[in-house]
C-alpha cells in the first residue's frame, strides 16, 4: 500500500517535470524565433530605430568670409582694415512666466540698450530740425542777388546765433527735447513690457545681438537690482546702479559666472532673463560704407546675405555647411568612434575690396556734413581711379547701421543711391554733349555760336538758366556759362542718330556691371521718341529728359579722365578662398568713348569752368583742377513737369587735369539754403579734391 502510493507520487512528480520541460523548450523555441525576427529578418528597422535613438545628426555652420578695405597710401599698400568680420554675440531672450516685475525690468532693458542711442537721435534730429529751419530761411533768399542778398543773409544769422543765446530759448529745447526722449522711451518700455507679460510663453526674444561688455552691464545693474527688489523707491526710481564688477564677469557656455568672497566660482542667474552665445556678422565701422556692405540677416538658422556686397557675393562669403553624425553615450555625452561621419565645413572666401579705409572715411564724412549743413534730403559721392576703374570711396546720406538693420524704418534705405537712384544729371550732362561735338569733329572749343535768346521748338521755350542772351560765346564759354542754348547747337550739329551712340557708347542706359547688389540701368527711351525727337535732342544735351545713376556719370567722367578710354568700374580686389588660393580681379578696358584729342580739349575746357565759371568753388589751390556743375530740376512723381523749389545739386570732374589721380561726382539732393550745385556740390567736391591731393602728396602744379 505504501508502495503503492510512493509509486502515484513519482509519476505525478514526472508529469511535472515534464510540463515544465515543455514549457522551457516552448519558450526557447518562442525566444529563438523573436531573435530571428528582431536580428535577422527586420534588422535594418530596428536598427535604424536604435540609430536614431542614439545617433547625434547636426549640420555644422562655416564661418562666413571678411571683408576688407585697403590702404593705398605710400608704402600701406598691404594694410588692410576689416570692415565686415564675425563675432560672438549673445541672444537675449525673457521666461515672461518667471519674471516678477515686469515694468521694473523693462525700464533696466531701455537703461542698457536703448537710452544712449535715443538720447543720440533726438540731439541729432532737434539739429536737423534748427537747420532746416535756418536753410529754409535762407533759401527764401535764393531769388536776391548782390548786397541786399548778403544783408539779409547776416540778419537771419545774427538773429538765430542771439537766439541760442537767450535763456528762455534755450530752457524751451530743454523741455522740448525731455518731452522727446521721454516719447520714444515709453514706446520702447512699453514694446519690452509686452513681450515681458505673456503669460505661459517659455521664451520671448528680447535682443538680438548683444555685445559682451554690454550684457555684462546687463547683469551687473539686475545683480544690484535684486538685492534692492523689496524695496518701493528701487521699484520705480530711473537710478541704475552697477552690483558685481563687470570685469569680474566672465561669459562661459552660454552662462555668466562670478567668483564670489571665497573666490569660487558662481553662476549668476535671474529669473526669466536668459541667453545663448552665436557667431554673427559684425561691422566694427558701422555706417561707414554701409550702403557697399549691405547685411546678413537670419533665415531659420541661415546667415544669408542682402543688398550690397553681402548680397552679390552671398555664396562666396557664406561657404559650405559640414555635417557631422555620431552616437550619443547612455549618460548623454558623444561617443565618438571611428566609422562616424565627419564632413567638415568649408567657410566662406575673404574679399578685399578696391576701397582705400581713410579716403572712404573722409569722403563720407565731408559729404554727411554737407549734406546737414545745407538741410538737405540726402547726397552721394564716389571716387573712381580713372586708369584703372577701381572704386576708392562710395558714400550716400542718410545711410544705416547694418549691425541693427532690423531698426531701419524705411526699408527704401537699403537701396544704395550711387548705384540705384535715377536722376536727371542737369548740367553735368552738357560735358557729355560737347564731348560728342568734339570727337565728331563738329565743334572746337573755339567754335562760335550766336546766343541770341530762348530756343523754341513747337510749343516749348527753353532759355538759359540766367534767363540772359550771351551774343557771341564760344564753346568753352558755353560750357563755362552752363549755356542750355549752346549745347542745343551742338547737339543739332551732332544729329539725332549720332548723338544716340555717342550717349550710349558712354555707358549710359546700360547697368556698369559693378560687384554690388541693386545696380540700375537708367533711361534714356527719350532718345527712340521719333514725334518728339527734336525737343528730345535739345532737353537731353543738358541733361533734361534722360535719368542716369551717379555711379554711370562717375565712370563717363572718369574715361574723359583717361584719354578717352573707358575702364570698367570695379570694387573688389582680390578674392582668398579658404584654401587660400587667390583670385586677383585685374582692371578691364571696356572701350573707348572718345579719340584722345577730343579728351585733352574737353579737359582744357573743364578747367576752364573751374577757373572762369560756375565751378570756382571746386578749385584747389596749386592744381588745375577740370568739372562741371550740374543743377537738376526734380520730376514730380504724380504726373509731368517738375518739383516746385526741388533740385539736385551736382559737380563731377578730375583732378590734375594732365594726370589725373581720380575722378569724381558729388551729388546733394534738395538743399534748402542754396539753389545752384556751384554753391552746394561744387564747395563739396573742392574739400574732398583737396584732401585727396594732400593724401597722395601730389606735387603742385602752380603757385
Amino acid at each position: 500500500m505504501i508502495w503503492r502510493r510512493n509509486n502515484k507520487i513519482e509519476k505525478e512528480k514526472n508529469s511535472r517535470i515534464k510540463i515544465i520541460m515543455a514549457i522551457i523548450f516552448l519558450g526557447g523555441i518562442l525566444t529563438l524565433g523573436r531573435l530571428y525576427i528582431l536580428q535577422i529578418k527586420n534588422h535594418d528597422l530596428y536598427s535604424a530605430k536604435a540609430l536614431g535613438q542614439h545617433s547625434v545628426s547636426s549640420i555644422l555652420e562655416p564661418e562666413r568670409g571678411r571683408i576688407f578695405l585697403s590702404d593705398t597710401s605710400a608704402g600701406e599698400t598691404d594694410k588692410l582694415y576689416p570692415i565686415a568680420s564675425n563675432k560672438e554675440f549673445a541672444f537675449l531672450y525673457a521666461i515672461p512666466k518667471e519674471i516678477k516685475n515686469s515694468r521694473r525690468t523693462a525700464e533696466i532693458l531701455y537703461f542698457v540698450f536703448k537710452k544712449e542711442k535715443v538720447e543720440k537721435e533726438v540731439d541729432e534730429f532737434l539739429a536737423k530740425e534748427d537747420k532746416i529751419r535756418e536753410s529754409g530761411e535762407l533759401g527764401a533768399l535764393k531769388n536776391l542777388s548782390g548786397d541786399e542778398k548778403k544783408k539779409k543773409e547776416e540778419e537771419i544769422k545774427n538773429r538765430l546765433a542771439n537766439l541760442k543765446n537767450d535763456n528762455q530759448w534755450r530752457e524751451a529745447q530743454k523741455i522740448k527735447r525731455e518731452a522727446e526722449i521721454n516719447l520714444r522711451k515709453e514706446k520702447i518700455i512699453s514694446g519690452y513690457s509686452k513681450s515681458l507679460n505673456k503669460g505661459e510663453d517659455p521664451f520671448e526674444p528680447l535682443e538680438k545681438k548683444v555685445e559682451e561688455e554690454t550684457l555684462k552691464k546687463l547683469y551687473s545693474i539686475l545683480s544690484a537690482d535684486i538685492l534692492n527688489q523689496n524695496s518701493q523707491t528701487a521699484s520705480s526710481s530711473e537710478i541704475f546702479s552697477e552690483g558685481i564688477d563687470r570685469k569680474k564677469l566672465v561669459i562661459e557656455d552660454n552662462a555668466i559666472y562670478f567668483k564670489d568672497a571665497d573666490n569660487k566660482k558662481r553662476e549668476l542667474k535671474f529669473p526669466g532673463i536668459a541667453f545663448f552665445s552665436r557667431l554673427l556678422r559684425y561691422y566694427p565701422e558701422i555706417n561707414i560704407g554701409a550702403h557697399i556692405l549691405g547685411f546678413v540677416g537670419l533665415e531659420g538658422e541661415k546667415q544669408k546675405g542682402h543688398y550690397g556686397l553681402e548680397g552679390f557675393f552671398d555664396n562666396e562669403l557664406c561657404g559650405v555647411s559640414g555635417s557631422i553624425k555620431t552616437e550619443r553615450g547612455a549618460s548623454g555625452d558623444l561617443v565618438i568612434v571611428g566609422d562616424r561621419q565627419y564632413n567638415k565645413p568649408q567657410n566662406g572666401s575673404d574679399v578685399i575690396l578696391t576701397i582705400d579705409h581713410a579716403i572712404q572715411f573722409s569722403v563720407c564724412d565731408k559729404l554727411n556734413k554737407a549734406v546737414l549743413r545745407h538741410g538737405a534730403d540726402g547726397g552721394s559721392a564716389i571716387v573712381i581711379d580713372p586708369k584703372t576703374g577701381a572704386i576708392l570711396a562710395m558714400c550716400s546720406y542718410p545711410d544705416f547701421d547694418p549691425n541693427n538693420y532690423s531698426e531701419v524704418e524705411k526699408i527704401k534705405i537699403f537701396n544704395n543711391p550711387a548705384i540705384f537712384d535715377q536722376y536727371e544729371p542737369g548740367s553735368i550732362f552738357k560735358v557729355i554733349t560737347m564731348a560728342a561735338g568734339l570727337d565728331n569733329g563738329d565743334i572746337t572749343p573755339d567754335t562760335m555760336f550766336n546766343d541770341s535768346g530762348p530756343v523754341k521748338i513747337k510749343n516749348y521755350t527753353i532759355e538759359n538758366s540766367d534767363r540772359k542772351s550771351h551774343g557771341l560765346v564760344t564753346m568753352t564759354n558755353v560750357l563755362e556759362q552752363s549755356l542750355n542754348t549752346g549745347v542745343i547747337f551742338v547737339a543739332r550739329k551732332i544729329e539725332i542718330d549720332n548723338f544716340k551712340k555717342y550717349i550710349r557708347n558712354f555707358g549710359f542706359g546700360e547697368k556698369t556691371g559693378i560687384e554690388l547688389e541693386g545696380e540700375s540701368r537708367g533711361n534714356i527711351k527719350g532718345l527712340d521718341d521719333n514725334i518728339n525727337k527734336d525737343l528730345n535732342l535739345a532737353t537731353i544735351s543738358f541733361g533734361q529728359g534722360i535719368s542716369v545713376t551717379p555711379l554711370q556719370m562717375a565712370a563717363a567722367f572718369s574715361s574723359i579722365a583717361n584719354d578717352g578710354i573707358m575702364m570698367k568700374p570695379y570694387i573688389v580686389r582680390e578674392i582668398i578662398k579658404n584654401n587660400g588660393e587667390k583670385e586677383i580681379i585685374n582692371p578691364r578696358q571696356i572701350k573707348r568713348t572718345i579719340s584722345e584729342r577730343a579728351a585733352t580739349l574737353l579737359g582744357g575746357m573743364m578747367v576752364n569752368v573751374v577757373e572762369n565759371g560756375h565751378g570756382q568753388k571746386a578749385g584747389v589751390k596749386g592744381y588745375w583742377v577740370a568739372g562741371k556743375t550740374g543743377t537738376a530740376q526734380i520730376p514730380k512723381k504724380d504726373g509731368r513737369g517738375y518739383e516746385a523749389n526741388a533740385h539736385i545739386g551736382s559737380f563731377a570732374g578730375f583732378a590734375p587735369v594732365d594726370n589725373p589721380k581720380f575722378a569724381m561726382i558729388v551729388r546733394i539732393d534738395n538743399p534748402r539754403d542754396v539753389e545752384w550745385a556751384e554753391s552746394s556740390a561744387a564747395p563739396l567736391f573742392g574739400e574732398i579734391a583737396e584732401f585727396l591731393l594732400n593724401y597722395w602728396q601730389v606735387p603742385l602744379e602752380r603757385k
